[in-house]
Protein backbone atom coordinates (compact mmCIF):
# COMPACT_ATOMS: atom_id res chain seq x y z
CA UNK A 1 0.00 0.00 0.00
CA UNK A 2 1.03 3.82 -0.60
CA UNK A 3 0.47 6.82 0.55
CA UNK A 4 -1.85 8.47 -2.77
CA UNK A 5 -1.24 12.71 -2.73
CA UNK A 6 2.19 12.99 -0.37
CA UNK A 7 3.44 16.78 -1.72
CA UNK A 8 6.73 17.54 -0.56
CA UNK A 9 5.67 20.58 2.46
CA UNK A 10 9.01 21.86 3.23
CA UNK A 11 12.92 20.72 3.87
CA UNK A 12 14.04 21.43 7.26
CA UNK A 13 17.29 22.96 7.93
CA UNK A 14 18.75 22.73 11.47
CA UNK A 15 20.77 26.22 12.48
CA UNK A 16 22.29 26.96 15.10
CA UNK A 17 20.86 30.86 15.38
CA UNK A 18 17.64 31.45 13.17
CA UNK A 19 18.30 35.53 13.99
CA UNK A 20 21.84 34.83 11.58
CA UNK A 21 20.90 32.57 9.42
CA UNK A 22 17.22 34.02 8.49
CA UNK A 23 19.38 36.97 6.91
CA UNK A 24 20.54 34.58 4.34
CA UNK A 25 17.32 33.39 3.15
CA UNK A 26 15.37 36.85 3.57
CA UNK A 27 18.15 39.03 1.79
CA UNK A 28 20.37 37.29 -0.21
CA UNK A 29 17.56 34.66 -1.57
CA UNK A 30 14.94 37.26 -1.50
CA UNK A 31 12.74 34.69 0.37
CA UNK A 32 9.42 35.70 1.75
CA UNK A 33 9.14 34.78 5.64
CA UNK A 34 5.84 32.81 6.41
CA UNK A 35 5.10 33.16 10.09
CA UNK A 36 7.38 31.64 13.49
CA UNK A 37 6.43 29.92 16.08
CA UNK A 38 8.16 28.69 19.63
CA UNK A 39 7.09 25.32 20.28
CA UNK A 40 8.26 25.11 23.96
CA UNK A 41 6.76 22.08 24.73
CA UNK A 42 9.28 20.34 22.21
CA UNK A 43 12.09 23.02 23.06
CA UNK A 44 12.27 24.34 19.43
CA UNK A 45 11.89 28.21 17.38
CA UNK A 46 10.61 27.80 13.95
CA UNK A 47 10.46 29.98 11.17
CA UNK A 48 9.43 29.12 7.69
CA UNK A 49 9.75 30.84 4.55
CA UNK A 50 7.88 30.54 1.16
CA UNK A 51 10.62 29.33 -1.60
CA UNK A 52 8.23 28.79 -4.61
CA UNK A 53 5.76 26.23 -3.62
CA UNK A 54 7.83 24.41 -1.33
CA UNK A 55 8.68 26.10 2.07
CA UNK A 56 12.23 26.17 3.96
CA UNK A 57 11.93 25.74 7.63
CA UNK A 58 14.95 26.68 9.77
CA UNK A 59 15.04 25.13 12.94
CA UNK A 60 16.96 26.39 16.83
CA UNK A 61 16.91 23.94 19.54
CA UNK A 62 16.43 26.13 22.98
CA UNK A 63 18.53 23.46 24.83
CA UNK A 64 18.04 20.21 25.27
CA UNK A 65 16.00 19.33 21.77
CA UNK A 66 16.77 16.89 19.10
CA UNK A 67 17.79 19.86 17.09
CA UNK A 68 20.55 20.96 19.55
CA UNK A 69 21.83 17.06 19.62
CA UNK A 70 21.91 16.95 15.82
CA UNK A 71 23.83 19.96 15.56
CA UNK A 72 26.35 18.36 17.78
CA UNK A 73 26.33 15.45 16.41
CA UNK A 74 26.26 16.25 12.66
CA UNK A 75 26.47 20.32 12.57
CA UNK A 76 23.82 22.62 11.05
CA UNK A 77 22.37 21.80 7.78
CA UNK A 78 19.72 20.10 6.64
CA UNK A 79 17.85 17.70 9.07
CA UNK A 80 14.43 16.41 7.19
CA UNK A 81 12.41 16.39 4.30
CA UNK A 82 8.55 16.78 5.19
CA UNK A 83 5.46 15.50 2.55
CA UNK A 84 2.10 16.75 3.45
CA UNK A 85 -0.97 14.02 3.66
CA UNK A 86 -4.62 14.24 4.09
CA UNK A 87 -5.05 12.22 7.39
CA UNK A 88 -1.87 11.85 8.89
CA UNK A 89 -2.93 8.67 11.06
CA UNK A 90 -4.38 6.91 7.60
CA UNK A 91 -0.85 7.14 6.36
CA UNK A 92 1.27 6.48 9.64
CA UNK A 93 -0.88 3.49 9.49
CA UNK A 94 -0.61 2.34 5.41
CA UNK A 95 3.19 2.41 6.35
CA UNK A 96 3.61 0.58 9.51
CA UNK A 97 1.91 -1.93 7.34
CA UNK A 98 4.41 -1.86 4.83
CA UNK A 99 6.71 -2.15 7.47
CA UNK A 100 8.47 1.44 8.03
CA UNK A 101 9.39 2.55 11.33
CA UNK A 102 8.13 5.29 13.20
CA UNK A 103 10.01 7.39 15.85
CA UNK A 104 6.78 7.83 17.90
CA UNK A 105 3.87 5.54 18.21
CA UNK A 106 1.37 8.39 17.17
CA UNK A 107 1.15 11.68 15.64
CA UNK A 108 1.66 14.70 17.82
CA UNK A 109 1.02 18.84 17.44
CA UNK A 110 3.21 20.23 15.35
CA UNK A 111 3.56 23.51 14.26
CA UNK A 112 0.68 26.05 13.28
CA UNK A 113 -1.19 23.32 14.56
CA UNK A 114 -0.39 20.65 12.30
CA UNK A 115 -0.41 17.11 13.33
CA UNK A 116 3.34 15.18 12.27
CA UNK A 117 4.74 11.87 12.72
CA UNK A 118 8.89 11.55 11.68
CA UNK A 119 9.83 8.14 10.25
CA UNK A 120 13.07 6.05 11.69
CA UNK A 121 15.88 7.08 9.22
CA UNK A 122 17.20 3.14 9.62
CA UNK A 123 13.46 2.64 7.33
CA UNK A 124 14.07 5.57 5.11
CA UNK A 125 17.44 4.71 3.25
CA UNK A 126 19.28 7.19 6.13
CA UNK A 127 17.02 10.21 5.52
CA UNK A 128 14.39 11.94 8.49
CA UNK A 129 11.44 12.03 6.69
CA UNK A 130 8.15 13.80 8.16
CA UNK A 131 4.70 13.46 7.85
CA UNK A 132 2.37 16.52 8.41
CA UNK A 133 -1.27 17.35 7.99
CA UNK A 134 -1.70 20.52 8.31
CA UNK A 135 -4.19 22.26 10.77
Amino acid sequence: MTVKGAELEHVGVAVKSIAETRRLYEEALGLTLGGEEVLAEQGLKLVFFDAGGVKIELLEGLGEDPISRFIEKRGPGIHHLCFKVDDVEAAAASLKTDGYEFITEAPYEGGYGSRVIFMKPSSTFGVLIELIQEG
